[in-house]
């Protein structure tokens, strides 16, 4: 018996949980606090007679962060998509570099939630759905909870009734 091969590479239907755009926004603004903090710190013992171009970079550097934090977020809420059907998983994920991946159910291997501490903080998780594929596995960020856990289920269901390897 021959399994339906899944449809080609689409737009998956589902996007990613709306306070996704704050974790993203929490984890990108606490790196740049981290980097102007450091740059403050040498503004403020460094020699004062060269600091002129110290203003300078933690300008910039503060200008590059507000960008950063500011649209990235919203970027990847736009971009970032999800589904499952009978046949497979899809995603899309990226901002700059865009990956949309498929995997057939049949290939699917292993389903992992992960909770970090961010998504700890906004209730959220992500999925990472491994195959025997040299690509690595698919993730899906910023799912709330519950979404996370019911695909992990389902998946997981569907591993153990499927009569394949795997691979």
């Amino acid at each position: 018996m021959h399994a339906v091969a899944p449809a080609g590479l689409r737009v998956p239907r589902n996007r990613v949980h709306p306070r996704a755009i704050w974790v993203w926004t929490t984890r990108a603004a606490s790196g740049w606090i981290a980097v102007l903090a450091v740059e403050v710190l040498i503004l403020i013992v460094g020699e004062h007679h060269i600091a002129g171009w110290r203003y300078a970079v933690v300008a910039v550097t503060a200008a590059l962060a507000l960008a950063h934090v500011v649209i990235m977020p919203q970027w990847r809420y736009r971009v970032h998509r999800w589904e499952l059907s009978d046949q497979a998983a899809y995603t899309q994920s990226g901002w700059f570099v865009q990956e949309r991946r498929i995997a057939p159910v049949a290939r699917i291997q292993t389903v992992d939630v992960h909770r970090g501490p961010f998504e700890q903080v906004f209730r959220l998780a992500n999925v990472t759905i491994t195959t025997a594929s040299a690509a690595g596995p698919l993730k899906i960020h910023g799912l709330d909870t519950a979404t996370a856990d019911h695909i992990v289920e389902d998946l997981t269901a569907r591993i153990r009734a499927g009569d394949g390897d795997a691979t």
